[in-house]
C-alpha cells in the first residue's frame, strides 16, 4: 500500500460538510429542563435518543479494547455500508470492488449512489485468486474493497486478509458479521497497523438482535469522524440502544447461545451425511451451510411446501441452497423433510 492520506480518498464535499451536533448530547447537565428539541413533554418515548450513543460505545470500548472515538454505531451494518460509500465514492465517477459471490448489499448501495460495481470472481473453493485481485486493483483503481469474512453466502473465511489490506490503494472494509462463529481472530486487531481499514460487526447474528438493527464500525479516528459526519442525527432508536446495552450485560447468555449453535452445526454435519439428495456440503465458519443438491428446484420447492424457508442461491451458485442453522427442533424438521426426498 502506498503512503496513505485519507483526504485523497474522501469526497471533497464531505470534507467540507459540517456535522449535525446535538447541543444536549455533547454537554453534561445535572437536572435539565428540556425545551430545546420541540419534543412532547408527555409519553414514554417522547425524548430523542442519544445521538452520540455514548453508553453503548463505552460498553463496546471496554469489551473490545478499542477507543470510543474509533467506534461508529449504525442502524444495522447496512446503514454503515451506505455511509461508507457516501463518504468515499463520488457518484457517477468512483467504483467499488466486491467478491463474487458475496453479500449483495455492497453492490446495492453502490448502485444507489451511482457507483460502478466491480466483481472479483472467487475460485471453485470460494477463495480469492490473488493474481486476479492484484490485476483488477491496479487496472480499475476502485475506492473501496468490501471483503466479507466469513463470507455470505459461502460460509468460508478469507485467508491472509492482511495481503488484501496491504495491496489495495483505497479503503478496505472487512465485514465480520459472522466472526463469532468462526473461531478466527478479528481484524480489529489490525486497526492500529492499517489506517485504510474499516471493520464491520453486528448484533444481528451471534448476539440474537436482528430485530434491533444495530451495526458497528471500527476504524481510525479520522474515518469514524467522517462516518459520524454523514449519519442521520438519531440513526439508532432509544429501544434498540437500550436492548443492545442489556444484551452486552448478558454476555454469558450470548456465549451459551453461540455454543449451542456450534453444537447444532456439528449435529447437522453428521446428519447431512445420510441425506442422499445432498451432493456437497461446503465448509462453514458461519451459522449457515451452503449445500449443493441433486435437484435443487425440487428440494427447495418441497421445503417451501412444508414451510421451511431457505435461501436458494442457484443459478448464481449452481444447484445450491443456503440453509441457516436453527434450534434442534427446527433442524430436526429440516432433516426429516430432506430424508423423505432422498431419491430426488
Amino acid at each position: 500500500m502506498k503512503e496513505f492520506n485519507i483526504n485523497n480518498l474522501v469526497r471533497k464535499n464531505i470534507l467540507e460538510l459540517q456535522p449535525y451536533i446535538s447541543f444536549r448530547d455533547n454537554n453534561e447537565f445535572v437536572n435539565p429542563v428540556l425545551l430545546d428539541a420541540n419534543e412532547s413533554p408527555f409519553g414514554e418515548l417522547n425524548r430523542y435518543p442519544d445521538s452520540t450513543q455514548k453508553i453503548l460505545k463505552q460498553k463496546l470500548s471496554e469489551i473490545k479494547n478499542i477507543p470510543v472515538d474509533q467506534i461508529a454505531v449504525g442502524n444495522g451494518s447496512d446503514e454503515l455500508i451506505d455511509l461508507i460509500i457516501k463518504v468515499f465514492c463520488e457518484p457517477k465517477k468512483d467504483s467499488i470492488l466486491m467478491m463474487n459471490p458475496s453479500f449483495a448489499m455492497y453492490g446495492f448501495y453502490a448502485s444507489i449512489n451511482e457507483n460502478k460495481v466491480i466483481k472479483l470472481d472467487l475460485n471453485e473453493n470460494f477463495e480469492i485468486v490473488k493474481d486476479d485481485f492484484i490485476a483488477i486493483s491496479n487496472d480499475i483503481k476502485c475506492k473501496i474493497f468490501f471483503l466479507c469474512s466469513p463470507n455470505n453466502p459461502t460460509g468460508n473465511s478469507i485467508e491472509d486478509i492482511e495481503f488484501y489490506i496491504q495491496n489495495f490503494n483505497g479503503i478496505v472494509v472487512v465485514d465480520e458479521a459472522y466472526i463469532e462463529f468462526s473461531g478466527k481472530k478479528s481484524c480489529t486487531e489490525l486497526l492500529e497497523k492499517y489506517p485504510n481499514l474499516i471493520v464491520l460487526q453486528t448484533f444481528s447474528k451471534a448476539w440474537g438482535m436482528a430485530g434491533a438493527r444495530v451495526g458497528i464500525a471500527y476504524s481510525s479516528q479520522e474515518i469514524i469522524k467522517l462516518i459520524n459526519t454523514v449519519k442521520a442525527p438519531y440513526n439508532v432508536n432509544f429501544l434498540s440502544l437500550n436492548k443492545t446495552i442489556e444484551i452486552i450485560n448478558k454476555q454469558e447468555v450470548v456465549k451459551s447461545n453461540i455454543e449451542n449453535t456450534l453444537n447444532e452445526i456439528a449435529w447437522l454435519k453428521n446428519e447431512f451425511q445420510s441425506v442422499k439428495c445432498i451432493k456437497k456440503v461446503y465448509p462453514t465458519d458461519a451459522n449457515f451451510f451452503l449445500i449443493e443438491f441433486e435437484n435443487v428446484e425440487k428440494v427447495h420447492g418441497k421445503l417451501l411446501e412444508n414451510e421451511i424457508l431457505t435461501s436458494k442461491r442457484s443459478p448464481q451458485i449452481s444447484n445450491c441452497i443456503r440453509i441457516n442453522v436453527g434450534n434442534r427442533e427446527e433442524n430436526t424438521q429440516l432433516i426429516q423433510i430432506l430424508k423423505q426426498f432422498e431419491t430426488l
